[in-house]
């Protein structure tokens, strides 16, 4: 596949969780244990905005403005100046972080969170719906990280890193999540897996975390294409750009000495060859 050119400098410590919309005008991801949404311009500079001790997701809603995954709480914000409005703590310990999430098909919102130290079994897949309500729909994960729906939003594809798996689960907009299976193993010389994306083909995009890389696998779970990164920490990956047909994928230099990989922690993008879906908003 085509070699990622870098689009961003290192602007980011540990950058997770892109999302490409046309209504915020292109590409936002956020610098995630900063607090801080990333916004690229159209020049190529980064813009910058704190919102919280820490930041794991955001999606656009349907009537404006954005839904957030703050550290322990959801929050919306009306515009992109307005103030953050939080709905409230979700859990109190101060231990247990937000990671990773989504919108399924019906713009209802997900985030799944982790300790701090990734302590196995201490984290859950929270669901926000457009009321404002929200609800644990998959307790008892570790690194409750990428989720993703099928072109025909009948099956949600969810990552829990601990695991080393993609796990496909059922989806029926009244029923929710069901019948949970692992359709792709990552053998941990390969990295760990991290967030991903869903092509209009249906195929998984995944980036692996110490792999340098992020891996292309076909519905059933197959290994079929391959985009190597020059940098270590590959964290998430979305498709953007006018015609949906960039991969945009994210990085982080954590832990990482600069000199060693001084690309780590910008932003990547690919030209793959196929069309991504459309990014779901949050309806609420």
């Amino acid at each position: 596949m085509t070699k990622p050119e870098q689009v961003t400098d290192a602007c980011a410590e540990h950058g997770e969780g892109p999302v490409w919309s046309a209504s915020w005008g292109g590409l936002r991801w956020v610098d995630m244990l900063a607090g801080d949404m990333l916004t690229l311009r159209d020049d190529g500079s980064v813009a910058r905005r704190h919102l919280g001790p820490s930041l794991a997701a955001l999606r656009p809603r349907a009537g404006g403005g954005m839904v957030v995954a703050l550290e322990r709480e959801f929050a919306l914000l009306d515009d992109d100046e307005a103030e953050v409005r939080p709905l409230g703590e979700l859990w109190t310990n101060p231990e247990v972080r937000m990671n990773d999430g989504g919108c399924d098909p019906q713009g209802r919102f997900y985030c799944g969170s982790t300790t701090f130290a990734g302590t196995p079994g201490k984290g859950s897949l929270y669901r926000l719906d457009p009321d404002g309500s929200a609800s644990v729909v998959l307790p008892a994960v570790t690194v409750s990280n990428g989720l993703a729906w099928s072109p025909d939003g009948a099956t949600a594809y969810y990552v829990d890193s601990h695991t080393q798996r993609i796990d496909a689960l059922d989806y029926e907009p009244q029923l929710g999540l069901s019948a949970r299976r692992a359709v792709v193993h990552i053998d941990a010389a390969a990295g760990i897996p991290d967030g991903l994306a869903v092509d209009a083909d249906g195929h998984l995009w995944l980036a692996l975390f110490g792999g340098s890389a992020v891996h292309r696998y076909t519905p059933d779970g197959r290994l079929d294409g391959r985009v190597e990164l020059p940098v270590t920490q590959v964290t998430a990956c979305t498709f953007g750009g006018p015609g949906l047909d960039q991969l945009y994928i994210t990085t982080s230099r954590l832990g990482l000495d600069p000199a060693a990989e001084p690309e780590a922690g910008a932003v990547f993008r690919a030209d793959v060859g196929v069309i991504g879906l459309p990014t779901a908003a949050f309806a609420g």
